[in-house]
């Protein structure tokens, strides 16, 4: 395996530990999910706003950890390990991350770390992993759009964050991450 295949899993496991700061916590989230919803529901109470956000943080968790499971993949599998091994190795590497970025939230204390969430973690992992066997070129377009999607909903936040005057926090950390993440992967396609 080459030293640039592990470059995008990396850059991905630091954003999602910049997201576990006081940066990713449901008080700074809120602060443009919830008058994202807002517009999309008027209507909407807020209580149901606030359990609506709860579902996408949780579905945030499956996301970045399905990413990372597929990035852990595709650098075991383009090392040419069999595939039932480069699954193995991804689930794994993947698992223990969400141990230590739960496990650093315990020093932060706006965030609360819960084993509940290593769970959400670890599925979105598994589900991408499941996903790569036999299926590697899908896990590549996956993990692609879903780092064009972080990269490009990240870069309209922090727009959106500039113009209203609020702080964008690790958002900058996150979409600088998933940028980079965009362009060590197609360096390691073309190169």
């Amino acid at each position: 395996m080459r030293r640039s295949d592990w470059v995008p899993p990396i850059v991905w496991m630091a954003a999602i530990l910049a997201l576990s700061t006081d940066a990713g916590s449901a008080e700074h989230t809120g602060g443009f999910v919830l008058p994202a919803l807002r517009f999309i529901w008027p209507t909407a109470t807020l209580p149901l706003l606030e359990s609506i956000h709860a579902v996408v943080r949780k579905l945030a968790h499956v996301t970045e950890y399905a990413v990372l499971g597929s990035l852990w993949y595709r650098a075991f599998a383009v090392g040419r390990r069999p595939p039932r091994i480069a699954v193995a190795l991804a689930f794994g590497l993947s698992v223990a991350w969400a141990g230590v970025d739960e496990a650093f939230q315990m020093l932060v204390p706006s965030r609360t770390p819960s084993i509940l969430d290593v769970g959400i973690d670890a599925a979105g992992a598994l589900i991408a992993c499941i996903g790569a066997v036999g299926r590697p070129r899908l896990v590549d377009v996956m993990t692609s759009a879903l780092l064009w999607a972080a990269t490009v909903v990240g870069s309209v936040a922090l727009v959106l964050n500039a113009v209203i005057g609020d702080g964008s926090g690790g958002l900058w950390v996150t979409t600088s991450a998933a940028a980079l993440a965009v362009v060590a992967r197609r360096r390691g396609t073309t190169g």
